[in-house]
């Protein structure tokens, strides 16, 4: 039988109540919940015709489309699993994510297929026939629209259970490898119905998505969206100008969005001409993955007026953890806020794994039902990231005496730069290959425009300059990774523990001025 707790089953069940709601638009064109299901079906029958079959894995390389939310649903209805790439990564970053997840097919947009040919070779799991283009025809790959166009568009008649698979998202990982979480259909909507609620969502709503749908963030709100039966608008996630945002949600008469600081620090310093834009269909906005300063919100309130700011905490592991709300943006300024709605609990766990009190420095750990399965092929992990039935993303936090938490450090030193994870070993195992490098230190350090840079503190072996660091970088890394600064030291003057660890927090203490 099939489950109802399943998008693209669900996305069904509102082609007949929204027949006249358009679900998805971008810049050219837009479609009808009835038009996304035909074309969903139609998708998912051509998955089924390569011989794919439920649990297997579907890769997809693309840049914010409808075609890439049409694949998260297809695969929803096929019980397939999708495999969402960064499209930031290069070659054999690609390359590792693709054969790790044991990807069948591969979905790629056409400004991405030199990258993938260039690894073609080694995706030994994708036969040659497997792979889509998504934009103009490429040769030796499928293009989109002609891979679906005469399949059938009836219901797919595949069971999928709510505790099955759906996504396979690969986090940057601390030790050079990404790890793969496995998060099932029940876990997003758990999601889907706890946000509806938590952030007073409706089908009038109009969602514009901004975020990489290759990011979990865009899971999370954008298809939300869809569940309840509103509208999403699909821009772009590498396009983004103030400008033109605020001229889409005067157009398109935008209710929410869901943004990162450096969004909103562009937005908030656009022309003259823009800021005249009509923006008063904003209802709700989201900020997330860094916090935002009390000036930034003040302005952000000032800007978008009687709009309710809500700020988030969460993880591609757990979900939505805390949730900052309008009325406590002001009062609980630097604060993550307090569990959402159907997070079972949260608490601050010490070294001996026993809780701690009340301003009592330890790691968060939370449970609830929107928590990933599993590290794929890495039990160990899994293992290591749970306490019982509680995971912890490895921040520290402090709670206060009303509940609210804080977030006082990255126990992994991970860095958030334009909303983008970086972990500075992996960044470090590529710049202290180079010959001229004795050793190398990585950290983020604070910027008004990405939140953090990420800088790379070199102890050289013989002469070499900065720009042959990052230089040296290109090609190997994404291009957020990519140092935008580099710092020479001597050895003496690298903070180590006794047993010879390297201090980041004592370089940030060192170099991180703005």
């Amino acid at each position: 039988m099939t489950c109802w707790m399943n998008l693209g089953q669900h996305l069904k069940v509102n082609a007949k109540k929204y027949p006249e709601t358009v679900a998805l638009r971008d810049a050219k064109r837009s479609f009808t919940y009835p038009e996304t299901n035909r074309r969903v079906n139609r998708l998912a029958h051509s998955l089924e015709a390569l011989g794919l079959q439920k649990g297997e894995k579907v890769a997809v390389l693309l840049e914010n489309s409808i075609e890439i939310v049409e694949l998260y649903l297809a695969t929803a209805k096929m019980g397939l699993v999708i495999v969402p790439i960064n499209f930031r990564l290069v070659g054999r970053e690609i390359e590792y994510i693709v054969n790790n997840s044991d990807a069948r097919a591969f979905v790629v947009h056409d400004e991405f297929t030199a990258e993938v040919d260039s690894i073609k070779p080694e995706l030994t799991n994708v036969d040659a026939d497997h792979y889509v283009v998504v934009g103009q025809p490429i040769e030796g790959y499928r293009e989109y629209e002609d891979f679906i166009r005469e399949a059938d568009d009836t219901e797919p008649e595949v069971a999928v259970d709510s505790r099955d698979p759906w996504i396979l998202i690969y986090t940057s990982g601390t030790t050079g490898k990404p790890k793969g979480v496995v998060r099932s259909h029940e876990s997003h909507i758990s999601f889907y119905l706890i946000n509806a609620i938590d952030f007073g969502f409706h089908e009038n709503d109009v969602c514009l998505n901004v975020m990489p749908l290759c990011h979990i963030n865009s899971t999370f709100f954008t298809f939300t969206f869809t569940y309840i039966g509103a509208t999403v608008v699909i821009h772009p996630a590498r396009s983004f100008r103030p400008d033109e945002i605020l001229e889409i949600i005067e157009g398109e008469k935008i209710t929410f969005i869901s943004l990162i600081p450096t969004h909103y620090n562009l937005i908030l310093n656009t022309s003259e001409e823009a800021r005249q834009r009509d923006r008063s269909s904003i209802r709700k906005l989201l900020c997330s993955s860094a916090p935002a300063r009390k000036s930034m919100k003040l302005a952000i309130m000032e800007f978008f007026p009687g709009v309710e700011l809500y700020e988030a905490y969460g993880s591609t592991e757990a979900g939505i953890v805390t949730v900052l709300k309008p009325e406590d943006q002001m009062r609980k300024l630097g604060s993550i806020g307090y569990e959402s709605l159907g997070t079972d609990f949260v608490k601050i766990l010490g070294l001996d794994k026993k809780e701690l009190g009340v301003g009592e420095v330890g790691e968060l750990y939370s449970r609830g039902p929107m928590l990933f399965d599993e590290y794929y092929k890495l039990p160990e992990k899994t293992a290591e990231a749970f306490a019982g039935e509680w995971f912890s993303a490895g921040d520290m936090a402090v709670k206060d005496e009303d509940g609210f938490y804080q977030i006082v450090d990255r126990k992994d030193n991970m860095i958030i730069t334009g909303g983008e994870n970086v972990y500075p070993s992996e960044v470090e195992e590529v710049i202290g290959s180079m010959p001229e490098v004795f050793d190398v230190a990585v950290i983020g350090v604070p910027d008004e425009k990405w939140g953090e840079r990420v800088v790379a503190v070199v102890i050289p072996m013989r002469e070499i300059d900065e720009r042959t660091v990052i230089d040296g970088c290109r090609g190997k890394l994404a291009g957020y990774k990519i140092p935008k600064e580099v710092r020479f030291i001597n050895q003496e003057e690298m903070p180590r523990t006794p047993t010879g660890k390297i201090l980041h927090r004592r370089l940030r203490e060192k170099f991180g001025s703005p």
